[in-house]
């Protein structure tokens, strides 16, 4: 089977899995224990630490470990939250669900949110975050990329006029980190969300950057784990794993950015040469250079992949629930059609696709589609 739903996991790295097999061998030691194998344990935390921080061009104070991104991003909106009491948020209209879902009990409780739309690419204008600025407003969370389409979001812009204006900004990087550059002092961010197994690393671990002398409220309560913000004994062999891979990412980076450019428009390129009328569902360049999310013309997505089922690994963003499908949001948000949202699906190539992986795909594609069309 060809493996193109990266976005949604990636297998982990074999140096991560000789790191992990080490620390469940060795660092058993409780990490905020004196003595030695407590001593060892929190080595490797604090190891990890600095390689997590290495990659996103940050301090290791600045790292706070988490089950994964879904806390991180619950931990930055209801940290901030907490702290204000009461206030305005903007958002856009596309993010994760761990960001949606937390904004919508805040707007249950009193807070008020604006959603930013997007173009047809799937960006937001920077500038509508600046007309949407009150003088309430205590925070700014926009994604740094698109899981679903791979669209890249202006967060260096939106970071340098929330930093103007005194606003905290948050941006979910869960896609991101690991794929392209990223920068937490250029993007002027102040909390910046980080998942490990989008990157080769473990999954049930993450990190939420931030940034020195910003304060958030805790969302748990415990002992001082984290500084006070995430307690609990830290899992300590998965945070490991996250830190090795975080290392191999900074030194693979270019060379992943420039194979999985290259692959991608190989694949969109013979997919369009065989089908007539695909589209692609976010901007020419201003996306991950790893996603593809295209529609087909006649075919919905699902019914497409499950014919696909037993060659390649992908995904779509529409859901189905009693038999029912129902387009993406995120594509709605785009001005897509029902039609040409529940076409879609997703290939999102990972640091081992190779060409001919490319080339088979191509070609199992092309051909499940013009099947399902014959028989329409």
């Amino acid at each position: 089977m060809i493996y193109l739903d990266n976005n949604a996991t990636t297998p982990l790295a074999a140096g991560v899995i000789r790191v992990m097999e080490k620390c469940l061998r060795e660092n058993f030691g409780n990490p905020s224990s004196g003595h030695p194998p407590g001593r060892n344990a929190r080595k490797a935390v604090e190891r990890a630490r600095e390689q997590v921080a290495r990659l996103i061009g940050a301090s290791p104070k600045e790292i706070i470990f988490t089950s994964g991104g879904t806390e991180a991003n619950n931990m930055a909106i209801f940290g901030a939250a907490k702290r204000f009491k009461a206030g305005h948020i903007i958002t856009s209209c596309i993010e994760h669900p761990a960001v949606l879902k937390p904004l919508k009990y805040l707007e249950r409780t009193g807070f008020t949110v604006t959603y930013i739309p997007v173009n047809k690419y799937g960006i937001a204008d920077p500038a509508s975050v600046v007309r949407n600025i009150r003088t309430n407003t205590i925070l700014v969370t926009i994604m740094h990329s698109n899981n679903e389409t791979g669209a890249l979001q202006p967060v260096e812009k939106i970071g340098r006029s929330s930093r103007e204006r005194g606003i905290l900004f948050h941006t979910d990087a869960a896609q991101s980190v690991g794929k392209i550059p990223v920068n937490v002092n250029k993007l002027r961010v102040d909390f910046l969300t980080v998942v490990s197994h989008k990157f080769y690393g473990p999954k049930g671990v993450g990190a939420l950057y931030l940034r020195h002398g910003v304060e958030l409220a805790p969302i748990l309560y415990g002992a001082s784990h984290e500084k006070g913000l995430r307690p609990g004994t830290e899992n300590v062999c998965s945070i490991a794993g996250m830190g090795k891979a975080a290392e191999i990412a900074q030194k693979e980076l270019k060379e992943r950015v420039r194979n999985m450019r290259g692959l991608s428009r190989m694949l969109f390129d013979k997919l369009r040469g065989n089908i007539p009328g695909i589209r692609l569902n976010s901007h020419p360049s201003k996306r991950l250079p790893n996603t593809l999310n295209i529609s087909f013309p006649g075919v919905i997505g699902s019914v497409l992949l499950d014919k696909l089922k037993h060659d390649i690994a992908a995904s779509t963003g529409s859901a189905c629930h009693e038999g029912r499908h129902t387009p993406s949001p995120v594509l709605k948000a785009m001005g897509l059609s029902d039609e040409d949202a529940l076409s879609a699906v997703r290939l999102s190539l990972g640091r081992d696709t190779t060409e001919r992986e490319i080339k088979r795909a191509a070609k199992a594609i092309v051909k499940a589609y013009h099947d399902l069309r014959l028989k329409t």
